[in-house]
């Protein structure tokens, strides 16, 4: 499949191969896409709740907020890959095999946590370039905007749930336990995935294949780039110093994880009401730059107030936070033609992307290093997430005819 971009219009209908229902809707493929939805960031908000608790360095907490998305953006091309040769429901399935096998491997020791982590990452790369692809093929585009909003909904009350849970288990056990929690999540969610196994793989017709230019020469391609990169490099960076952050301001560790917390469960609502909102629309540009208002105004109330509202301002940021990342993923299935079409888009912007955002945790430490202060990388983020909301118009809106 190459990595391209078509001039014809975003409402060209793809072709369903015969055998293969349209777009469905039945409780077990339901079941399932919520249950894989509940395990896309368990183990990487396990990190920042654990990090004082468990008394990891600053090296050690860098390296775990760095691996993620810089294994996302190498290894998301493997999810184009894995459509092209077995289809998107096997290839969910089998990244929720691996999201197993790596949940497992990082209870291991400080070894293990690493390799599972990379793991772990690998199994998100391949479900973050197949989801939207997933999510239009096998539901009717009405729902489109809720099922995604759905995706984000889940993800992020799974990890607020493990988040919330990580620091006591920690306290009562230890941190491998803490880690632990998310083995049973990823289990069921390759249970829930099972089943679409047996859902007849979909080719499309070559008469319905279209010449495109490649995505990489295109405006909007980079324009989703951007949006994605910049929100998800603050996304990473906050999810792997925020505890820090706060702790250095005053709270127990305690409280910052609860707070950590928050901050997932705003991601979590944020994810919901960004894709029901805009999915409908014809133009997300007035959607983008609210989610870039509602970070920059969380980030700003961590400078301005870290100890006296933290909870506040956690839950704004992480509102805004997951509101952008699940925005990103309607803006695929919105601009693209065809189910090629959003999967390269969702491929480039998804490999770029995430190998911008791996330097977030680095650059946030090194910031905090430098200055010996958490204001200069907080304000760094709200500079990026301005210049992001101008480079991101062209993604939020079809071409003019």
């Amino acid at each position: 499949m190459p990595l391209s971009t078509a001039s014809a219009p975003s409402s060209a209908p793809d072709q369903a191969s015969p055998g293969r229902a349209a777009p469905a809707s039945g409780a077990l493929l339901v079941v399932g896409f919520v249950l894989l939805s509940l395990n896309t960031r368990v183990a990487f908000g396990q990190v920042g709740p654990l990090a004082p608790v468990a008394g990891w360095g600053q090296g050690t907490v860098t390296v775990l907020g760095l691996l993620p998305p810089l294994c996302m953006g190498l290894f998301a091309p493997l999810g184009a890959l894995a459509r092209r040769r077995i289809g998107e429901e096997r290839g969910l399935f089998w990244a929720s095999v691996l999201l197993v096998v790596g949940a497992l491997l990082r209870t291991a020791g400080l070894p293990g946590l690493y390799a599972g982590t990379v793991l772990v990452g690998i199994a998100v790369a391949v479900v973050n370039v197949l989801i939207p692809v997933f999510v239009r093929a096998r539901f009717a585009p009405r729902r489109i905007g809720t099922m995604m909003g759905v995706y984000a909904l889940a993800m992020g009350a799974g990890s607020a749930v493990v988040a919330a849970l990580v620091a006591p288990v920690a306290d009562a056990w230890s941190w491998r336990a803490a880690i632990g929690l998310a083995v049973l999540p990823a289990v069921l969610a390759a249970a829930g995935m099972a089943p679409q196994l047996r859902v007849e793989r979909r080719i499309p017709a070559a008469a319905a294949r279209v010449r495109r230019r490649p995505v990489g020469r295109t405006a909007l391609a980079w324009s989703l780039t951007a949006f994605f990169g910049i929100q998800t490099l603050v996304f990473y960076a906050t999810l792997a110093w925020l505890p820090s952050i706060l702790v250095d301001a005053g709270l127990s560790r305690t409280a910052a994880g609860t707070d950590q917390a928050v901050l997932i469960l705003g991601l979590a609502v944020g994810g919901f009401l960004a894709p029901v909102l805009a999915a409908p629309r014809a133009d997300q540009r007035p959607h983008l730059l609210a989610v870039v208002a509602v970070c920059v105004l969380g980030l700003l109330g961590i400078v301005l107030a870290p100890a006296t509202g933290a909870p506040l301002w956690a839950g704004i940021l992480g509102i805004g936070m997951g509101g952008g990342q699940a925005l990103a993923a309607v803006l695929f299935a919105r601009r693209g033609t065809d189910h090629d079409h959003v999967a390269a888009l969702s491929t480039m912007a998804q490999t770029c992307g995430y190998l911008l955002a791996a330097t977030g945790p680095a650059l946030t430490a090194a910031l905090h290093s430098a200055t010996g202060s958490w204001t200069a990388p907080l304000l760094t983020m709200v500079g990026l997430l301005l210049a992001g909301s101008v480079l991101s118009l062209r993604a939020g809106h079809d071409a003019r005819p």
